[in-house]
């Protein structure tokens, strides 16, 4: 059997085979190899995804918060221009009063009377 690899085409054949059998153990290996690393590239990317994910959940927290602070801000303001305006109308509203008594002149429309012409 070795005389038949020991003539020229018994060479071509054996380096053939020889070839055949490294690229078949290479391919082999390949692919074991390819697994490994693409489930490590899986795992990266699942990672990767997370932290993503936790960033944008992180960045909507702080906008809703943000929101709910100028929100509060901008309520306050609003019952303070209010209490304000209510304030102001109060000592427009004495100060008409004060002018009818100093007059000795006095509203005769009463709480009864205004809300019967609301009505009608």
């Amino acid at each position: 059997m070795f005389a038949f690899f020991a003539n020229p085409i018994g060479k071509v054949v054996g380096a053939v085979g020889l070839c055949v059998l490294a690229f078949i153990g290479f391919r082999i290996w390949l692919a074991a190899h390819d697994a490994n690393v693409r489930s490590g590239y899986v795992l990266l990317a699942e990672k990767t995804a997370a932290e993503a994910k936790a960033a944008e959940m992180e960045r909507q927290r702080n906008a809703a918060a943000q929101a709910t602070e100028e929100h509060r801000k901008r309520l306050a303001a609003a019952e303070a221009s209010e209490q304000a305006a209510k304030d102001t109308l109060e000592n427009e509203i004495r100060s008409y009063e004060l002018q009818l008594s100093e007059k000795n002149r006095a509203c005769a429309v009463t709480a009864a009377d205004r809300d019967w012409l609301l009505r009608h």
